[in-house]
């Protein structure tokens, strides 16, 4: 199980004094406001900042981070991921579950038979994708919805019968 979640993206400077512009992955900013320190990562480097200040900013969250005092310092962190434990992730509702959880989960039939396994959660135009990667290779896109997915579990999913007919008729690879 994953332990380190990507919470958000650094966007712009905001201002004179340093602040970024954090973009929440999840959509919810009341867990980054929380936040005393963050691990931002950024080409392929970890580092660990004590977070000076925070507000909130719809849809995102100003932050000013210990050492960044200047619009050119924060514009050297823009497009950096925000990484934190699953503590500080935002909290799961009723039936939600993190994406990197769900990766490498098998797939099955309405019959219980392995077709393959999730590889990732793609944002798509209407919604989420699941990315199937099939037993024989392929890996084909599957809508993220009930529909879809007779059954989502932390331990499997199954594609319904609807599913099933949407996974042989679309490949992506």
């Amino acid at each position: 199980m994953t332990e380190k979640f990507v919470i958000g993206l650094a966007g712009a400077p905001f201002g004179v004094k340093g602040f970024i512009k954090i973009h929440s992955c999840s959509g919810e900013i009341d867990h980054l406001l929380k936040l005393q320190s963050v691990i931002v990562s950024k080409d392929g480097k970890e580092k660990l900042y004590q977070i000076e200040e925070s507000a909130p900013s719809p849809p995102a969250v100003l932050m000013r981070f210990a050492g960044i005092d200047t619009p050119e310092e924060a514009k050297a962190l823009n497009g950096a991921q925000l990484l934190a434990s699953r503590g500080q992730a935002a909290p799961l509702g009723e039936g939600e579950f993190y994406v990197e959880d769900l990766k490498e989960l098998p797939v099955l039939s309405d019959k219980d038979e392995l077709i393959g396994h999730i590889t990732d959660i793609i944002e798509g135009g209407n919604g989420e994708l699941a990315e199937i990667k099939l037993i024989c290779g392929e890996k084909h896109l599957v809508p993220f919805r009930k529909e879809f997915f007779s059954v989502i579990s932390p331990e499997r999913l199954t594609l319904s019968p609807y599913g099933l007919e949407l996974v042989a008729a679309t490949q992506i690879l």
